[in-house]
């Protein structure tokens, strides 16, 4: 696996559409201060799902989109598209070639896409995480980066050490998992005392069916007993007739 094109427009300085080819191997971005090679890295990680704008140099997320300049009015949309060979199926998709593509408008909405396909942000972080590829594997090793990993705390270091060996991956899938799990069984006990409050008022209904079955058959005993009544008086009535 190795990333194969990387295409940005309207993206930080770069207004117009701009394609970077890389080779399998070691690819270097070189040029003056100020050409736009932390732009790269920058649009790089914004398209694998960076969601810090302090991540990306900016104050807002807003500011990765072309804010103009004397010559070129600002743009309303930023758009990155990476695409990666996967010949050998290092990412979990049944493709040889895919692409993920990021779009951020000025009114704030967003868009992403795996080969052209609308997806969710988190569909690409982890297509990428599972590859050891994503915003959270370390792949991006900024300047200072490795000076506050050698400053840090055990525990801050023990965290950048989970999440390049991808252990802190797995360690979110089992919480969010844990969330799930509490989320079902606070259904359950909510289920639980709503069945527990229908069979309290079950028992007063059934005392009521009950009555109202007793009810029921004491109103069809007075019906069939005026029914015989009502054809003894016609009997004793036709036998008095004949008697005259």
């Amino acid at each position: 696996m190795h990333l194969k094109t990387l295409t940005v427009r309207g993206f930080k300085s770069f207004a117009s559409a701009t394609t970077f080819h890389f080779e399998p191997g070691v690819t270097a971005v070189v040029g003056p201060n100020g050409s736009g090679k932390s732009n790269v890295v920058d649009a790089l990680a914004w398209v694998m799902g960076e969601q810090g704008a302090k991540s990306l140099r900016g104050g807002k997320m807003e500011d990765v989109i072309f804010a103009g300049t004397s010559a070129r009015s600002a743009l309303g949309r930023a758009h990155v598209s990476l695409t990666i060979d996967n010949a050998d199926g290092a990412l979990p998709i049944e493709y040889s070639e895919v692409t993920i593509s990021r779009t951020l408008f000025r009114s704030g909405g967003s868009e992403y896409a795996i080969n052209g396909r609308s997806c969710r942000l988190l569909d690409i972080q982890e297509l990428l995480s599972d590859s050891g590829l994503g915003r959270e594997m370390h792949v991006i090793v900024g300047q200072g980066q490795l000076d506050r990993i050698l400053q840090a705390t055990p525990e801050d270091r023990r965290g950048f050490i989970e999440e390049a060996s991808g252990i802190l991956k797995h360690r979110r899938r089992k919480e969010k998992t844990l969330r799930k799990l509490e989320s079902v069984q606070q259904n359950l006990d909510r289920l639980e005392d709503l069945t527990g409050e229908i069979e309290r008022q079950l028992t007063p209904l059934g005392r009521q069916a009950r009555t109202a079955r007793k009810a029921q058959r004491i109103q069809y005993d007075v019906r069939d007993a005026r029914a015989r009544l009502l054809a003894d008086d016609v009997v004793a009535a036709r036998a008095g007739m004949e008697a005259d």
